[in-house]
């Protein structure tokens, strides 16, 4: 049975930092670097999680939630979950079925 397409979603917020970089431009980073299919950043209205806190979008600073989403086959998003393991300001990292209409291939023009 072929690996099947999934979704991962890695939820964090737009002012989690690790060391002085942005977490979601890290996991960015670390997913072009470990050859994953696609990745696309999400920034939410308004959320909030195991904190009091909720996350909005202010006039002097941001601080929204963000969806990093990954996309790829199963086994290799379940290995490159593996390489966040350091990060820290992540929330939930859920995996997902889709059913994928169309594939394009990797010399076809982008998106």
């Amino acid at each position: 049975m072929p690996d099947p397409i999934k979704l991962m979603r890695i939820y964090t917020d737009e002012a989690a930092y690790f060391g002085d970089r942005k977490v979601f431009e890290i996991v960015t980073e670390r997913a072009r670097g470990a050859g994953v299919a696609g990745v696309t950043v999400l920034r939410a209205l308004i959320g909030f999680g195991h904190t009091p806190h909720t996350h909005r979008r202010h006039l002097l600073d941001d601080d929204q939630s963000l969806i990093v989403e990954v996309l790829d086959q199963e086994s290799k998003l379940r290995a490159f979950v593996q390489t966040l393991s350091d990060l820290e300001h992540l929330g939930p990292i859920t995996l997902e079925a889709v059913e994928v209409l169309r594939w394009p291939d990797a010399t076809t023009d982008a998106v």
